[in-house]
């Protein structure tokens, strides 16, 4: 008997390495499914969590689901869904806004949009692209250094044609990545004949990025800090880019409290307004310039936003051509307003973008494209 137990040890040893083997083939097995990797660059895309297993009838303990969900990712200045987590850096384009430029081509699918006085009494836009690739954007045209202070913030890629001396200095002393059509980057712009010089330069995200590989631009981005603050972020994630979440897909920080405002008016110089009115259908607000529908020139569909900051700024006037120095970093007073209500808070450029703050607390924002006014100080926000 004792030598039967002896001659089966050996036996039940190889037994027992087998059954260990099978377990971490089947551990290996599991890890790839679920995506297991090792020294990936972090996401800076937001991710969400699997849904909970749902408990069975009756009560109990949950039942554990047929499937592992896979993590949602989602773009950081829009909260819509991504496919893949969110490395590559933004683009920030320098859009014309002189009235022989309008209308302009791209805006639609910008993340954000600064709109900003430039020289004399007329904006120009800073349109930022991550989740969208449009095919055309313009008319591009020169940058100020308050341009460049929310370009380097953000570790964008800055467009532009043209500079004034303040801004080039910038952008050589801090090194930054940028295009230049005037000076040595023409081949990633174009010229429309539709329009007359200076009014018909543009480009697109293709050409902006091939320009950035040839020139050996960092592609990486190292701002993801830079992801806004949104509300419902479980409904975001089902939205997709070029999208804004309906109505009931989260309420922003505005959309809770705040004051009724389905028409806000924003005045910078000479008479020259914006204007937004909201549309209860879609969550969303229309944008009109000077009482005329904002439309996209390649769609001609009129301009909306999912949310609107209004930031009131020290601006001052430093020559004769009437160059300015614009305070983009606050802190400052400000207005968030987002569906078709208003918000008052305070405004700082802080990690990357220009945010709101209550009581020292990010203000939320809804899914969606976001426009921030940049207005002189006590020209304030008229509501309907």
């Amino acid at each position: 008997m004792v030598m039967r137990l002896q001659q089966r040890r050996p036996a039940l040893r190889g037994i027992a390495r087998r059954g260990w083997a099978l377990a971490l083939a089947g551990a290996l097995l599991a890890c790839t499914a679920a995506g297991c990797q090792s020294g990936d660059a972090p996401a800076t895309g937001v991710q969400e969590p699997p849904a909970p297993a749902a408990a069975p009838q009756g009560g109990g303990a949950p039942s554990t689901p047929a499937a592992v969900q896979q993590p949602a990712y989602r773009f950081p200045l829009t909260g819509q869904v991504s496919a893949k987590p969110v490395h590559d850096r933004p683009v920030a384009v320098m859009v014309e806004n002189a009235p022989q430029a309008r209308p302009q081509s791209g805006l639609d699918q910008a993340d954000l949009v600064y709109e900003i006085l430039a020289e004399g009494e007329v904006t120009r836009f800073v349109a930022v692209y991550q989740a969208q690739a449009p095919k055309v954007i313009g008319p591009v045209r020169s940058i100020r250094p308050y341009f460049v202070e929310l370009g380097e913030a953000l570790d964008a890629v800055i467009v532009h044609a043209g500079w004034s001396q303040d801004a080039m200095d910038l952008m050589a002393e801090h090194k930054l990545n940028h295009l230049d059509e005037v000076y040595g980057d023409g081949a990633y712009y174009w010229r429309s004949s539709e329009r007359k010089m200076p009014h018909n330069l543009y480009t697109s995200l293709e050409k902006i990025r091939e320009g950035a590989v040839n020139k050996k631009f960092r592609e990486q981005w190292r701002a993801p800090e830079a992801a806004f603050t949104f509300a419902g972020t479980a409904a975001a994630a089902s939205v997709p880019a070029g999208a804004s979440a309906p109505p009931q897909a989260g309420a922003g920080t505005a959309a809770k409290a705040g004051t009724a405002a389905n028409k806000v008016t924003m005045n910078y110089l000479l008479g020259y307004n914006v204007s937004y009115v909201y549309d209860a259908v879609t969550g969303l607000y229309q944008r009109f310039m000077e009482g005329e529908p904002h439309l996209d020139k390649e769609t001609g569909k009129q301009l909306t936003a999912a949310n609107i900051l209004v930031c009131e700024s020290k601006h001052q006037v430093l020559d004769n051509a009437g160059r300015r120095a614009v305070d983009v970093r606050g802190q400052g007073k400000g207005y968030l307003i987002q569906a078709g209500r208003m918000q008052e808070v305070t405004w700082e450029l802080k990690n990357g973008v220009i945010r709101g703050y209550i009581n020292g607390q990010e203000a939320e924002m809804l899914p969606g494209q976001t426009w921030i006014q940049v207005i002189p100080e006590g020209y304030g926000v008229q509501t309907e």
